[in-house]
This record gives C-alpha cells, sequence and structure tokens, in this order.
C-alpha cells in the first residue's frame, strides 16, 4: 500500500507521522542530529513519498532524505492554512494533516531550490539587511544633526570627506563623538556591502538570463541577481500575470455577489524582489520614452504611487517576455534587440 509521509519540522526535533490510511498511520518523534537523521532514513522506502513545511531549515533536510524516497514535496505554508489555523495544534496533529493531504495529492507546493540557489539567496538577504541598518545609521546622523538645527541631504554621508565634513562641523563634543561612531560601523558596510556585490555578481553573471537582463536599462548586476534568484525557470509561470502575482504586485480582489472591489496590492511575494523591481522600474523610466509616457499618464490620474507599481507591474512583463524569448537588448530605449537575440 502506498505510504504518505508528513513531517512536522522545528529546528531541533521533527515529528513524523507515516500515514497509510486513517486507521492505519503511526507516529515518531527524532531529534535533528545526524545520528537521528540516519535512524529517520532507515525507515524510509523508495515508494514513500513525503511532504514537509517550508522553514529555515528545510532545505538542508531535504537535502538528507530526498534519495530514500520516491518524491519529496515541500508545503508553501501560505497556502496551506489547515495547520495554521488548526483550533488544536500539536506536532502529532499537523504531521497527520500534512500527511493526509499528500496522500490525497491536494498539497501546495513550493519549487525546491538548488544549494547554489539557496547560498545566492542567503547572501541576498544578507546584502539587504546590511544595506536596511547602513540606511537606519544614516537617519541616525541626520536626526542628530537636525536636533542641533543643521539641516543635511542624503548625498552628505556618500564618502569619506563628506563624513569628516560633518565631523568638521561646530557641534557640540558629544555629537561628535556619536557621529563619528556610527560613520565607522557605516564604512564597515559599505565594505560588506561592496564585497557580497562582488561575490554576487561572479556567481550571477554564468546564470542564464543574467546577459538579457542586464540589457535592460535600469537593471544592473544586482536587481538581476535578485531576479532570477527569486524568478527560477520563467517557463514555471504560465504567463507574465502568474509573475506578477508570484511578485505580490498585483492587488486585492474581493468579489461578492455581483460586485468586484480591487484594494492594494497583495505583497505575498519576495519583498527584496519586490523592492528591486520598483528601484529598476524608477531608472528605467528615465530612458525608456514608453514606461516614461505610461507613468505620466498614471501619475496624472491616481498619482505618484500607484503609478509607480503600475509601471513597475509594466516592467515585470518585460522581464518575463525578455526571458521566457531569451532577448538581448541592443537599444533598450528603443527597444531594438540584438542581432543574435531571439
Amino acid at each position: 500500500m502506498k505510504r504518505s509521509i508528513g513531517v512536522d519540522l522545528h529546528k531541533s526535533a521533527f515529528t513524523v507521522c507515516y500515514y497509510e490510511s486513517e486507521e492505519k498511520h503511526e507516529f515518531k518523534t527524532y531529534q535533528v542530529n545526524r545520528m537521528n537523521l540516519g535512524y529517520f532514513k532507515n525507515t524510509l522506502k523508495k515508494t514513500d513519498e513525503l511532504a514537509v513545511e517550508s522553514t529555515g531549515n528545510t532545505a538542508f533536510f531535504v537535502r538528507e532524505i530526498q534519495n530514500k524516497v520516491k518524491r519529496v514535496r515541500i508545503v508553501n505554508p501560505f497556502q496551506f492554512k489547515v495547520i495554521s489555523n488548526s483550533v488544536k495544534k500539536t506536532d502529532e496533529k499537523d504531521a497527520f494533516t500534512i500527511a493526509k493531504f499528500l496522500h490525497k495529492d491536494m498539497i501546495p507546493e513550493v519549487r525546491q531550490r538548488t544549494e547554489e540557489d539557496s547560498q545566492i539567496s542567503s547572501l541576498i538577504g544578507t546584502r539587504d539587511k546590511f544595506v536596511k541598518l547602513r540606511s537606519a545609521l544614516k537617519n541616525k546622523i541626520h536626526n542628530i544633526l537636525n536636533a542641533q538645527g543643521i539641516v543635511t541631504k542624503r548625498e552628505m554621508f556618500t564618502s569619506e570627506k563628506s563624513f569628516q565634513r560633518i565631523l568638521a562641523l561646530k557641534i557640540n563634543s558629544s555629537c561628535q563623538f556619536e557621529i563619528g561612531i556610527i560613520a565607522t560601523q557605516i564604512k564597515s558596510l559599505n565594505e560588506a556591502i561592496d564585497k557580497i556585490g562582488e561575490e554576487l555578481k561572479s556567481r550571477s553573471q554564468h546564470l542564464p538570463g543574467h546577459k538579457n537582463l542586464t540589457s535592460i536599462k535600469g537593471i544592473g548586476d544586482a536587481a538581476a541577481t535578485i531576479f532570477l534568484n527569486t524568478i527560477g525557470n520563467i517557463n514555471d509561470f504560465k504567463d507574465e500575470k502568474h509573475l506578477a502575482s508570484y511578485f505580490g504586485i498585483v492587488p486585492r480582489v474581493w468579489v461578492s455577489n455581483q460586485t468586484v472591489r480591487h484594494g492594494r496590492i497583495t505583497k505575498l511575494g519576495n519583498k527584496i524582489a519586490r523592492t528591486a523591481l520598483v528601484q529598476s522600474t524608477f531608472v528605467a523610466i528615465r530612458y525608456s520614452p514608453y514606461l516614461r509616457a505610461f507613468y505620466d499618464k498614471l501619475k496624472a490620474k491616481k498619482g505618484s504611487g500607484k503609478a509607480i507599481i503600475a509601471t513597475s507591474r509594466k516592467m515585470l512583463g518585460i522581464i518575463y517576455n525578455t526571458l521566457k524569448n531569451n532577448w538581448v537588448f541592443e537599444d533598450f530605449t528603443r527597444f531594438k534587440l540584438a542581432p543574435c537575440a531571439g
């Protein structure tokens, strides 16, 4: 009989439901270490199918056991609400629910990443945290100077010379000391961000689609890496609408009887990728008459906020078609393809 295995995975332990039917199933809990993973692997059969919810250590767990079973499915936690909304929530109940839905082939899945993809994703996440921390520290300097009656602009914190000019200002010694400490941290973050950028560039340049995306004016190496890592195989998406939904840049829709209402964008996708998309779009509209006209028309009707989101979705459509059709732009501003493209 077919055996479906549901796994409720945590940092230090995981509970397993070996499911054959409602009447025939059993539970076992293992610690997350090499020895216990070995015990667990010995219970698996090549005919088993296994499902585990996507968590921080799922990739490690899957790599350890994927050759021992017929198939591994990674459960999408946002779609699989049966567990998160459960009134009586226990590890065994969660494992049982996963196994039961797997047995009925009703598991909503997320795509499995390669180890290389996971490493690039981790680097992107670290870079994003450093960039946000740098922005927070720059804002802190703004606040310190503002409290001293000094109005500053963002470009004042872009170089070593700018910090020296700030420290030369006539402010009290306590403020100078604090700004000096913060400036040291910002310098360290700048170096770290640059190093990660170089590493991402070297890793991403060989990725399929990198040359295609960087031929689009507005998309640099960093943004291209983020998009490729987020999208994966472009053929996984039926059309550009599905990709927009994956990025979380489509509006929420409420349907009641004959009434249809649209709200803010869902924001269910990758936040870093969505931010990179908006930033790239801001650059692209400076060069593309097509995107500029689209943005200006919407801005006049609905304001700049809604206009840039709509234009970003338009930009994502260009990204989709570029990857799907293997386009390389010779001149993006005129939508002129390179001779080898297509």
